[in-house]
């Protein structure tokens, strides 16, 4: 019934405005569509990300949407020149080092909007193993 739906994350924030600097503006996303309810941003490959203002943002407490990324190095470091902030994680079996952590078949990196919502980047090795 939905395999050909076109499915979108929809991220909770707080503040429009905000949100919408972020994910236009810091995150270099192309705004979609504004409606009264929602902000939507497209991605790669003709992808979409969304935005909804409710009380409960930034409570999810885990990854709401990821990137796949070609060059997750080049992405953190550009990222991080226009003021994100990478988490960094010491638990078993998730340990980052500047950032980055090397999982089975991907490298990833997490990084959160002004929210605190948590995102994503993920590199995919060509092999299916991390590198």
């Amino acid at each position: 019934m939905l395999n050909a739906a076109r499915a979108v994350p929809m991220i909770p924030i707080s503040d429009r405005r905000r949100a919408i600097d972020f994910y236009a503006g810091t995150l270099s996303l192309r705004l979609y569509e504004e409606t009264g309810g929602d902000v939507l941003f497209e991605a790669g490959e003709g992808s979409l990300l969304g935005i909804y203002e409710t009380d409960h943002a930034g409570t999810a407490g885990h990854t709401l949407a990821g990137f796949f990324v070609e060059d997750i190095d080049a992405v953190v470091a550009g990222l991080r020149d226009r003021g994100v902030t990478f988490e960094e994680y010491d638990l078993p079996g998730l340990k980052t080092v500047d950032g980055v952590a090397q999982l089975e078949g991907e490298r990833a990196a997490w990084f959160t909007d002004p929210d605190g919502n948590i995102l994503a980047l993920g590199e995919r090795s060509a092999s299916g193993t991390a590198d």
